[in-house]
């Protein structure tokens, strides 16, 4: 197996050897065109000193041969029509037309114009440079021309001279980064070593290091570490009992929902059976039926929902249309509702005028209306709800709420546990107290056993 500063070696060098390409690359293309650009001024510098010498001299062979000898580049001079006037390398009798060779048609458009092309004239890669110039009312193209091959050769000369520089530049910050790793691998090994010593429970365990501040702050923490998790070795005992109490919890949780589930798919089962084995039932009895099954179906969706809306609000992910609602006007569609359901029930409602409150109007709805279900489900008498500038409650006059069971009453799944007829999941005030987070509100319950309780949401 391979130790880690082995491993940090070799990636290290294949990083190095990429990075030296890649720059190598860069620096080789960077180069050439400078080399390339200078070339280009350097040419269009000899082409306006060849003008003045073109006012002066009639004879333009003489010229062109003479600017050949002096300057070791090609002449040729060209008419507007393409006709080599005159030619420092070959004879231009033997040459056909110029006029539209990339450098004189770029020429003819813009201040000057260049290429980098196989010479069909000498066989050579040629840099050409052209420009245009109107002399005595004609006009005459001025082109020189120059060898790629000496360009390269001076690209070719500066670029292993800046290979080498970088080569000894990326050698030397190639073993500076190397001995760092060495170093952080000693100090790597003393950490994994003080974090073997730690999960054998050995005493004494203390680690330090003044490498870098990082090290000093990890071992710093280690040690931290190995202070809490000695505490907690202390408590295990208390949490395993903990665990083992929410475990029975999970199992009454598990106990509950089945038994919800369970009656409706009871009374399903056994009235669709009866439906399916008498083909000559009652038509009237056969509609009570269909309304038991139908009534305990709606009961089975509407355990379905308060669960899933219930895993929904415990995501982080639940989205809230944040809007101003008109709160009596979302109290008086709840009291509705809830009126078809409990028809000998009353709900008596008082209210102050436009009273608005910034929230989901549909999240708060289902908060209000589980608060109003439970006042009905566990009181017998009218059920009170107030609405106030900053607050609404919900008051009943029921069984009421011990006080040491009032701090677990939104908890979910929380059932009271005297309640023994009471066979809901215990998700109704769960939820509430969900959904009113969301919108920053709080929820203040009272109660007393026997006299009743008040919900109230506190608007911030």
């Amino acid at each position: 197996m391979l130790k880690l500063h082995q491993i940090y070696f070799r990636k290290l060098a294949l990083i190095f050897v990429t990075l030296f390409i890649v720059m190598g690359l860069i620096v080789a293309y960077w180069i050439k065109n400078i080399y390339i650009s200078e070339a280009k001024s350097s040419l269009l510098n000899d082409i306006k000193l060849i003008r003045l010498d073109l006012q002066n001299n009639s004879n333009l062979d003489n010229l062109a041969i003479k600017i050949k000898k002096n300057l070791d580049i090609r002449v040729t001079f060209i008419s507007a029509n393409g006709i080599v006037l005159a030619e420092s390398d070959k004879d231009k009798k033997t040459m056909d037309n110029h006029k539209y060779r990339p450098e004189l048609v770029q020429a003819s458009r813009e201040f000057y114009g260049s290429s980098i092309r196989q010479s069909v004239t000498l066989n050579k890669n040629l840099l050409y440079v052209a420009k245009k110039y109107t002399i005595n009312h004609k006009v005459i193209y001025i082109r020189l021309a120059k060898d790629i091959k000496k360009i390269d050769k001076n690209i070719l000369n500066l670029a292993l001279q800046s290979a080498l520089v970088l080569l000894v530049f990326f050698i030397i910050i190639f073993f500076t980064i190397y001995n760092i790793g060495k170093k952080i691998e000693i100090q790597i090994n003393n950490i994994i070593k003080f974090l073997v010593d730690l999960a054998k429970k050995r005493k004494n365990n203390y680690i330090s290091s003044n490498f870098s501040l990082e090290f000093y702050q990890i071992t710093k923490l280690l040690n931290k570490v190995a202070i809490i998790l000695v505490k907690k070795d202390k408590k295990k005992i208390k949490f395993t009992n903990k665990l083992k109490l929410a475990n029975t919890q999970k199992d009454t949780i598990i106990s509950a929902i089945s038994h919800e589930f369970k009656n409706p798919i009871t009374v399903i089962n056994g009235y669709s059976k009866t439906l399916l084995d008498d083909e000559n039932i009652n038509k009237e009895i056969e509609r009570k039926f269909l309304q038991k099954i139908y009534s305990n179906g709606e009961k089975l969706s509407s355990l379905i929902d308060r669960l899933r809306l219930s895993v929904k609000l415990d995501g982080e992910n639940i989205k809230v249309n944040i809007v101003e609602c008109n709160l009596s006007n979302i109290v008086l569609k709840q009291i509705e509702f809830l009126q078809q359901i409990y028809p000998q029930r009353d709900i008596m409602l008082k209210t102050e005028e436009d009273v608005k409150v910034k929230a989901d109007r549909i999240l708060l709805g289902i908060a209000i209306e589980n608060l109003i279900e439970n006042a009905l489900k566990y009181s017998e008498d009218t059920v009170e709800v107030v609405i106030g500038t900053d607050f609404i409650c919900v008051k009943d006059y029921g069984v009421g709420i011990d006080e040491s069971e009032l701090k677990n009453i939104t908890k979910k799944f929380y059932r009271i546990s005297k309640n023994s007829w009471d066979n809901s999941l215990g998700l109704g005030l769960s939820i509430v107290n969900n959904i009113i987070k969301l919108f920053h509100f709080e929820l203040e319950i009272k109660s007393k056993k026997n006299e009743g309780s008040e919900f109230k949401i506190l608007f911030k």
